[in-house]
Parts: structure tokens; sequence; C-alpha cells
């Protein structure tokens, strides 16, 4: 059910970019304008509204909140596709980061009460595979009703399913006790905002993380944005193309990325914490030439190709660092400390990501009216070796152990 969620979630969030170009011709909106409501605009509530969420999801219950979240992004979502002009458009796609804000979090934290340490890895990978089957679906489902009918139906029909999953999910899913599968020696308690706040901010394998994290988003939400739109536009593909190839090349590249990072990071982090960072900082330096390809290649079938590298690869940060988290802290601090990884990480990569590809695109067509965005796409290759330089440090941070490695290994501290 949780998987699920993920994936209306997901769904919602990734048919802005998925329609772009039917949205384009329909309001007469810039790249500019689309990475601005698809990154800034909806990353500005999506991640500071989960701040006071995972504060108060600490303390209450989980699945009545996330059931709330999902009505409320379902909602939006059926706003969207209502809107007649831009700044309707906006307020409705704000107001989708408002409710996805308390979907993710608890989600993390309901999973780790779910799963004992050295099996939360693999759990936390299923579902995490919310985010590839999401994409996936919408760009089949999306294009195909989008093709057949309106952009305006699919935001509206996919909306609607959002609303009754969330009565469903609250009449089936229990809360689960918080804790219960960790060892004696971890503290139990009630997590203070400001003392979860510190505690995050102030341990360097935690902000690393997110902050590996967010260079990583930065390309993904860059790239995944303004794919559909890059290859339509000027790779010459169909939206009768788009639901089949490209959703196949998301579904398995990105999703079996996501399930294989999960199965490793139980394996190798049983040997030592330092593959927390070493397996996204492996997978993304083997990314960049595939990435460059794609961006490169003449024609849709062989950029699809080239894509399949970076979907299974660019994805093996996720995993590792929502993991790494739920691991390293206190029971009652999981879905706060989830939703500050999600701050830092969301921000940089979902709210400067999308903006920063848009108003990149915008610049370029001056010189380069056709391809505009093949140039703005090249630009993100820098921000791979930021993330990868960001992972060895955080491998380098690893390698000291604290007391909370040791409490979850059952030993005495």
């Amino acid at each position: 059910m949780l998987c699920f969620i993920y994936v209306l979630n997901f769904l919602d969030r990734q048919l802005l970019a998925i329609l772009a170009k039917p949205i384009q011709d329909t309001l007469h909106i810039s790249d500019s304008q689309l990475g601005l409501i698809g990154g800034l605009y909806f990353a500005m509530f999506y991640c500071f509204i989960a701040i006071p969420v995972g504060w108060l999801a600490d303390n209450t219950n989980r699945v009545k909140l996330l059931a709330f979240a999902c009505a409320l992004w379902s909602a939006a979502t059926v706003a969207c596709g209502l809107a007649r002009t831009y700044p309707q458009l906006a307020i409705a796609r704000m107001t989708v980061g408002v409710g996805e804000a308390g979907g993710v979090p608890p989600s993390y934290a309901i999973i780790s009460d779910c799963f004992p340490p050295g099996r939360r890895g693999t759990a936390l990978g299923i579902y995490n595979l919310g985010p590839p089957i999401g994409t996936a679906l919408g760009i089949a489902f999306g294009a195909s009703i989008a093709a057949a009918y309106s952009w305006r139906y699919a935001f509206i029909v996919l909306g609607a399913l959002g609303v009754i999953t969330s009565l469903v999910f609250v009449l089936t899913v229990r809360e689960p006790p918080r804790g219960a599968l960790d060892p004696a020696v971890v503290k139990q308690g009630k997590a203070g905002f400001w003392e979860t706040m510190g505690m995050f901010f102030t341990r360097p394998e935690l902000l690393l993380a997110a902050l590996g994290s967010g260079a990583t988003q930065f390309i993904t939400y860059g790239l995944s944005n303004f794919t559909t739109l890059f290859l339509m536009r000027e790779k010459g593909m169909q939206f009768s193309d788009v639901a089949v190839w490209y959703a196949l090349v998301v579904a398995v590249g990105m999703g079996g990325g996501i399930y294989v990072s999960g199965r490793m990071i139980d394996r190798l982090t049983k040997r030592s914490r330092t593959y927390y960072a070493l397996l996204p900082a492996a997978s993304l330096t083997l990314a960049i030439p595939l990435y460059l390809a794609f961006v490169w290649a003449p024609s849709w079938p062989l950029a699809l190709l080239f894509l399949l590298g970076p979907n299974f690869l660019n994805y093996f940060y996720l995993t590792s660092s929502v993991t790494l988290v739920q691991q390293e802290v206190r029971p009652d601090q999981r879905v706060m400390s989830g939703a500050l990884l999600l701050l830092v990480m969301n921000f940089i990569g979902l709210g400067l990501g999308p903006t920063y590809v848009g108003a990149a695109s915008d610049w370029f067509r001056a010189t380069h009216p056709q391809n505009s965005l093949q140039m703005a796409l090249y630009t993100l290759t820098p921000f791979y070796l930021l993330a990868i330089g960001l992972f060895l440090w955080l491998a380098k941070v690893l390698q000291r152990p604290t007391i909370q490695t040791i409490a979850n290994k059952g030993a005495t501290p």
C-alpha cells in the first residue's frame, strides 16, 4: 500500500513534465515558466512544509496523516487539470507540493518499524520503486490519455484515483509500534523539534548524505522534468512513441537500479558502513559517459538506448541515503529526519534542477534555437562530479564508528 501511494505521489508529480508540450501549447508558457512550476514553486512548499509535518508524524498517527496528505495532493492534481491560466496552474502545483510533503517521510518511518536492521535496505528499495513505476505509468497512461483526449483528462482521472486510494489506505493499514524492532539500547521517547533539527545538521554523515543526494537530484530532476519535451521537440518522438518506449526505459532502468541498489546496500554494508557512500559514488561515475551519449544521440531510438544506463545508475544514491538516515537516528526521530533529508536534497534537486534547465534552455535559444534543451542538458555534467566528490567525502566520515552504529548492531556501547 505504501509503495502504491508512492506510485501515485510520483505519478501526479511527473504529469507536468510528461505533458509539458501540450500544456505549453495550450497555456503558452516558456521553458523557464515550466521549470519554475515543476521545480522551485513546487519545492518551496514540498520541502519546507515537510519539516513540521515530519515532527507531527513523529508524535501522532502516521497512517492517518499519510492518508490525509494523499487526499490533498490528489485533489490538487485534479485542480491542475482544470487550470485555465498559468497562475492557476502554479497555485494548483504548489498545493500538490503541500500534500506530497506528508507522503514520503512517514512512509520511511513506518517501513523502518516493520523491518529490522539488515533488511531495511531491501524493504526501502522495494518502496522506492514507487518513483520509476509512477513515472512509467504516468508516461504510458498520461501520454495515451493526452493523445486520445486532452492533457486535462490525465490530471483529473489520476487525481480522482488518489482520493479513492487515500480512503482505502486509512481503512486497511494499521500504525506499527515505534522502535519495536530496534535494539533495546536505542533510546526511546518523544523527540523535540529543535533537538531533532540540531541533531541532523550537526552530524556530518547525515548532512553529507543529504548534500550528495541533492547534487544527484539536481541532475535527475533537471533531466526528468524535460526529457519528454526534449525527446519530442528535438529528437522527433510522438506521444504514441513516448507512451511505450520511454515508459519502458524508465520502468526497466530506474526501477532496476533502485531495486538492485537496495539489495546491494543490505549485503555490502554488513562489511562496512562506507558502502552507503561508495556505491552511489561508483554508480554516478559509470553514468557520466552514458548520459553524455544520451544527450548527443542524433535520433530518439539511440537516445533511449543510451538513457537506460543513466536511468539505472543515477538512482543508487536514493536507497543508500534513505537507509543510512533511518538506520542512524532514533526511532522517535525517523519521520522528521527523513523530512530533513528530503528538505535538503529536494530543495537543491527538485527546486533548483528543473528551474536551472528551463532557464538555461531559454538562454541558449538565442544561439541554438533548434537544440536549446540539448545544450542546457549538457551543462548538467559538472554536477555529476560534485555529487561524486560529496559521496567520497561521506565515505571518509563513515569510516569512523558512532555510538548509534554500535547500538544498531546490538552491541553494548
